[in-house]
């Protein structure tokens, strides 16, 4: 690989835990933000179909469940993290 493509892979990994540490308060139990980190990755991901059961394998859960739980039932800011996103 060369050296620009990996500096560009650390700003872009820099830039998302930077994001993550500002989404952190937003949840109420570590297992959702993982999660919530895991199903962002699998969304900026080449994965074809972004499905939670694709988003699951990407991250290489054995089921989907933990993604359907993120989105069912997670108690998180979801507000709050939609404003900082944007």
């Amino acid at each position: 690989m060369a050296a620009g493509h990996s500096m560009e892979a650390a700003r872009w990994q820099a830039m998302l835990d930077q994001a993550r540490a500002r989404r952190a308060g937003r949840f109420r139990r570590v297992e959702p933000r993982v999660t919530a980190r895991a199903f962002i990755l699998g969304l900026l991901s080449g994965v074809e179909r972004k499905n939670c059961r694709q988003l699951a394998e990407e991250a290489g859960h054995a089921r989907p469940g933990a993604m359907q739980r993120l989105l069912r039932s997670a108690r998180w800011d979801a507000a709050g993290v939609r404003d900082e996103v944007r």
